[in-house]
C-alpha cells in the first residue's frame, strides 16, 4: 500500500471510532504527537489517547487535501462543526511510525460543549 492509502484507511477508521483498526495501522514503537500535548509513544499510550477521545465527543475527519511525498503524507481536514486542522504522517512498510497533529484544543472542547479539563487527557 502507499502511505496515501494507509492515511486514507486511518480516515475511514477514525470516522468509524475503531480504535482497535487505528491501532492496527502503526508500528509498535510509533510516536503521535498532537501539539496540544507530550509525544505519545508506543501503540499502548496511543490507544489509550484515541480511548479517550472517543469517549468523551464524537469526532469526524472530513479531508480537504491528502499530499503524499515519499514515506510522507500530509492530511489537512475538517470536522462537520468547523473545525479545521492538519495532520503529518510518517508511514515505513505499511505502518505510520510518526504523526503529528495541529489543531485549536479550546475550540474542539466548547464545539463539543465538553468542559476544558485541567490536563487533556484527563491525567492529574
Amino acid at each position: 500500500m502507499t502511505p496515501k492509502e494507509i492515511v486514507e484507511q486511518w480516515v475511514d477508521r477514525f470516522n468509524a471510532a475503531d480504535v482497535d483498526g487505528l491501532i492496527g495501522l502503526y508500528a509498535e514503537n510509533a510516536v503521535n504527537h498532537q501539539v496540544m500535548m507530550e509525544p505519545l509513544e508506543g501503540r499502548d499510550a496511543i490507544r489509550a489517547m484515541f480511548a479517550t477521545e472517543f469517549g468523551r465527543a464524537t469526532m469526524v475527519c472530513i479531508p480537504e487535501m491528502i499530499h503524499e511525498a515519499g514515506e510522507w503524507v500530509i492530511l489537512e481536514w475538517r470536522d462537520p462543526l468547523g473545525l479545521r486542522g492538519c495532520g503529518f504522517f510518517h508511514v515505513q512498510k505499511d505502518r505510520i511510525v510518526f504523526q503529528r497533529g495541529y489543531f485549536d484544543q479550546l475550540s474542539f472542547f466548547r464545539q463539543q460543549g465538553l468542559p476544558v479539563p485541567a490536563d487533556y487527557l484527563g491525567k492529574k
